[in-house]
């Protein structure tokens, strides 16, 4: 007799859509959970699946699209900026993939700048593309999943795509070079170097922070190199000072770390986008709700609907240093990472 459990090769799958599709690993866990419990119901009445697969995809892509239309509400109530849940994978590698052109496709279209992008679209419009874009389905699947006319799915993906490609992210298509200027970029960092860090960052760089109202991070984006570099460096020396300490990992397919404090616990985490050998943005989830799923979160940057009070760091004026803070003992960082950017 067939079970769900004969199902389970499918679950990636079914994951990497919902989660792409909402941006949240707890949602798209929740959808996924649905959509088996929906397929236990079929199984049960006896009903014949004859592509599993296809099957539990147009299950899980109409999940998200009816999750998305709830969530809409609570998407423009959300405080600061939005960021997705981070995706952590422990090296900084992409996923093992048929072939290194589909490993980088597969990695950026998991970053976060992608899934922001995402954001713009209407949530059929994002099924649409997704599964076209990303998954390579064929229109003829793309119309069984969605409900849609084949003709009405290549309009939504033409729409679609061009408003995608007008803001579309670009990564360094070498890996090897995106590594060596995330390495870079935590040694000048960490080591409280000016220099070297504006030789990384591009002219127009931003730091993007989603607290949530509840970390402590920047309402708004900061832009441009000299700015970014100062307030980058007043965050990691605060860190140093607290104890805080990261460790590299590949966030959303791109370079980035996990920051934790002294006991061990998620402070933030924050990612990289690099092209052209530069740091083309920095962002950071301070969110608490949105780190639960990498294990107990820290309490050291819970600041409720305020603002970010630190000052950079060098001060921009030598009679304005910034003020002192009293930390406690703790062992020496092993690799500084932006507590909350």
């Amino acid at each position: 007799m067939t079970t769900p459990a004969d199902y389970l090769e499918f679950r990636p799958l079914m994951f990497s859509i919902a989660y792409r599709m909402t941006g949240s690993i707890s949602d798209a866990e929740d959808i996924v959970q649905e959509a088996f419990l929906r397929l236990t119901g079929v199984l049960r009445d006896g009903d014949t699946i004859t592509s599993p697969k296809a099957y539990l995809a147009t299950v899980t892509t109409r999940l998200a699209i009816s999750h998305l239309r709830s969530a809409r509400v609570r998407r423009e109530a959300y405080v600061g900026s939005w960021l997705p849940e981070p995706l952590v994978a422990d090296e900084l590698a992409p996923a093992t993939a048929p072939d290194p052109a589909e490993r980088a496709e597969m990695s950026d279209s998991l970053s976060m700048a992608f899934l922001v992008l995402l954001e713009s679209l209407s949530p059929t419009e994002r099924a649409v593309f997704l599964l076209r874009e990303v998954f390579s389905y064929d229109y003829v699947e793309i119309a069984e999943i969605t409900g849609k006319s084949e003709v009405n799915c290549r309009q939504i993906f033409t729409r679609a795509r061009h408003h995608i490609d007008e803001g579309k992210p670009r990564f360094d298509a070498s890996r090897e070079q995106r590594d060596e200027v995330a390495r870079r970029f935590f040694d000048a960092v960490g080591g409280g170097d000016l220099n070297a860090l504006l030789e990384l960052l591009a002219p127009d760089v931003v730091i993007i922070g989603d607290g949530g109202g509840k970390g402590q991070a920047r309402r708004e984006p900061l832009y441009g190199a000299p700015g970014v570099a100062r307030f980058l460096l007043g965050l990691f020396r605060r860190a140093h000072k607290e104890g805080v300490y990261g460790a590299p990992a590949l966030v959303n397919g791109q370079p980035g770390a996990v920051a934790y404090d002294a006991e061990g616990r998620v402070v933030s985490v924050f990612t990289l986008d690099i092209a052209e050998g530069l740091v083309q943005a920095v962002r950071s989830v301070v969110n608490p709700d949105k780190l639960q799923h990498l294990g107990p979160t820290s309490d050291l940057y819970l600041r409720p609907d305020r603002d970010l009070p630190w000052r950079s760091w060098p001060p921009t004026s030598p009679r304005r240093p910034p003020p002192t803070r009293s930390s406690r003992a703790s062992p020496p960082p092993r690799t500084l990472a932006c507590a909350s950017c």
